[in-house]
């Protein structure tokens, strides 16, 4: 028994003086003549410092992603209380929602089309001479095309009595169609005028634009975008 234990023991010796051996002299500009033993430990050596390198590389990315996260959350707690504010307010804001759509609808129906812009323009002409007015200028000007809407200045010229162009300005004021009195002056007419008096003022009116007119401001946004991006 004792001499199966030695021999035992003086074997694994060998093997141990064997593989230290292997590791002596090693020639370290050529590792690729090493032999088995320190090639294997190199290649484990290598992984090793591979795998730690990845694990705290891993772990560096993970702490950069919380730290942001946690910057984060008090800008992510108002947006969500205040979301929650309007969920809760939801019905309510579906209704007024609705409202403005009523009263922009309103809105719109003051507006005429096209195509009544002559039924309007008799209509202002009618107020006046209703009112026993002399027109002595008439003259709509150039239409000013604007986002959803056109205008349309027109230079009027009236005499006739005080009461009278008063009168005609709140006709002018109550027609069911949107139209403003600008720049108002009165003066004396003229001479022999029996005390008249001449009101010149430029009346505006606007209408809504039609399909092809809305589709061409968009085209002339969408160009004078691209240009100014040039």
């Amino acid at each position: 028994m004792a001499s199966k234990s030695s021999t035992f023991g003086f074997e694994l010796s060998s093997l141990f003086e064997q593989a230290a051996g292997q590791f002596r002299n090693l020639n370290t500009r050529e590792p690729g003549q090493w032999p088995t033993l320190p090639k294997f430990a190199a290649w484990l050596g290598v992984a090793a410092a591979v795998v730690v390198g990845g694990w705290f590389g891993l772990l560096s990315g993970a702490h950069d992603e919380f730290d942001a996260a946690r910057e984060r959350e008090p800008q992510l707690k108002a947006d969500y209380r205040s979301r929650l504010a309007q969920a809760v307010n939801l019905a309510e804001l579906r209704k007024q929602k609705l409202q403005v759509q009523e009263f922009v609808t309103q809105l719109e129906k003051q507006l005429p089309g096209k195509a009544e812009m002559d039924a309007l323009l008799s209509d202002i002409n009618q107020a006046g001479l209703g009112r026993g007015l002399q027109f002595e200028l008439f003259r709509p000007g150039q239409v000013q095309v604007k986002d959803y809407y056109a205008e349309l200045p027109i230079a009027i010229r009236v005499s006739g009595r005080y009461h009278d162009i008063g009168a005609f300005a709140a006709d002018v004021a109550n027609l069911s169609r949107i139209v403003t009195l600008n720049n108002l002056t009165i003066t004396p007419a003229a001479k022999d005028g029996a005390g008249l008096l001449a009101m010149d003022a430029t009346a505006r009116t606007y209408r809504y634009l039609d399909a092809a007119e809305v589709e061409a401001q968009k085209q002339a946004k969408s160009g004078a975008k691209a240009g100014a991006r040039k």
